[in-house]
């Protein structure tokens, strides 16, 4: 099927889908987890056909984004089932006025329409993105990167069992087939078809459809997040929050990629980083964090000099970049200049310059005595993400249910003229 076929298929799907019901849009969502759980085998085949095929052609830390394992789809069963539990953003009345002359105004939300999202290779995205859209009801185009075709080919095939079975059409779920950067093009200018688009992946990937998009888009940021140590942070917390946040999962998007410290506390606590993220992690037989270090960190310990790039990269790798800065006035100034605007901590004891930092910038989840690794739809309780949008309208932060809707006016009268 091409795509402006698919496009046309789930515009059509776009009006019986808006007449679900919320148990029934729930009870797709339910079967659509025990069709993936019952499907394991063969999402799991499909999976070591893409991890073989992309192995020695993208690296390890991708290859480990890209895989699935028994647990990681049994999680993706289990992202679905809670975002069924959640309640329906469709209907909701956002405000309502009652003018003098009798007339009723609701603000109502209602679904989007067609939502198309264009990712790369994490294959849990199919699943997340079909849940969410389905429950916001909306019809769900899936684009995938082809080093993830088969695995997103075996799980949409599997969500499509559980819409039908619940009556709902198999149209509201469909994955493009073409993985060609034309499919792409004709998504970004699907205008009549495509209500929102929605990139999911590197820098490439999003300024391309940022750009190049004719129907409504949302940026989706790339991750250089940022964890400021203070010189009254605890240092023994600040040395745990950084480990998580940098090699819990390098790969993802809030993974921290830079580690600004106060001058007043380097000479101490740099060596503690240091035994924690690289000897430690040895003895422990992980593998150990680069350091990536400006002339004031170089100066009290080792690693490998950062150049000015390094501190606008998105590693997603074993890669730290770590600078000593003056204070809380030149962090702030750092963020704003390198930031991507995704996710940003502070370690300190000190509440005035956790308000400070949590004020001045500008970015979409901003932490105190936290890592940034949370900033995750799943555990901000909205079930599971789109995405993670950095841009200020007309979403912010994880994309969840409500983000995924737009709104109507109605108004009841009883005879009114103007």
């Amino acid at each position: 099927m091409t795509t402006l076929e698919i496009m046309q298929r789930a515009k059509a799907a776009c009006l019986n889908l808006a007449r679900a019901t919320s148990k029934q849009k729930d009870e797709a969502l339910l079967f659509m987890a025990e069709a993936l759980l019952r499907n394991m085998d063969r999402i799991l085949a499909a999976n070591m056909d893409d991890v073989e095929a992309a192995r020695g052609i993208i690296s390890d830390v991708m290859l480990d984004r890209l895989g699935l394992t028994e647990s990681r789809v049994e999680a993706m069963a289990e992202g679905i089932r809670q975002v069924a539990g959640l309640p329906d953003p469709v209907g909701r009345v956002i405000e309502r006025i009652e003018r003098p002359n009798g007339l009723v105004i609701e603000k109502k939300s209602v679904p989007m329409g067609v939502v198309a999202i264009i990712y790369e290779s994490r294959p849990n995205v199919s699943s997340d993105a079909a849940a969410l859209a389905l429950k916001s009801g909306n019809v769900c185009i899936l684009r995938s990167g082809k080093e993830a075709f088969k695995s997103a080919d075996a799980i949409v095939a599997a969500m499509q069992e559980g819409l039908e079975k619940a009556g709902l059409p198999r149209d509201a779920v469909q994955l493009i087939q073409d993985t060609t950067r034309q499919s792409a093009q004709d998504l970004m200018t699907g205008v009549g078809y495509i209500d929102l688009l929605i990139p999911r992946g590197g820098a490439g990937l999003i300024n391309a459809c940022v750009e190049g998009a004719k129907v409504p888009c949302i940026q989706t940021g790339t991750g250089i997040c940022h964890i400021y140590v203070d010189s009254k942070a605890d240092q023994d917390m600040a040395c745990k929050i950084v480990e998580n946040a940098k090699a819990s999962r390098p790969s993802v998007c809030n993974a921290a990629e830079v580690c600004l410290v106060h001058k007043d506390i380097a000479r101490v606590f740099l060596p503690k980083l240091y035994r924690r993220l690289v000897e430690e992690r040895r003895l422990k037989g992980l593998r150990e964090i680069e350091l990536r270090l400006d002339e004031k960190a170089a100066s009290i310990i080792p690693g490998r000099p950062a150049g000015p790039e390094d501190f606008d990269t998105e590693f997603l790798d074993y890669i730290l970049a770590v600078k000593v800065v003056d204070g809380l006035d030149d962090v702030i100034g750092h963020i704003a200049r390198h930031s991507t605007g995704h996710s940003e901590a502070i370690v300190t004891e000190d509440n005035a310059a956790a308000d400070l930092f949590t004020m001045a910038v500008d970015s979409s989840s901003v932490y105190v005595n936290a890592s940034t690794r949370f900033t995750d739809g799943g555990e901000f309780g909205l079930g599971c993400e789109m995405g993670i949008s950095t841009q200020k309208l007309h979403a912010r932060g994880p994309i969840g249910l409500r983000e995924l809707t737009t709104y109507k006016y109605v108004i009841h009268g009883d005879g009114q003229i103007r």
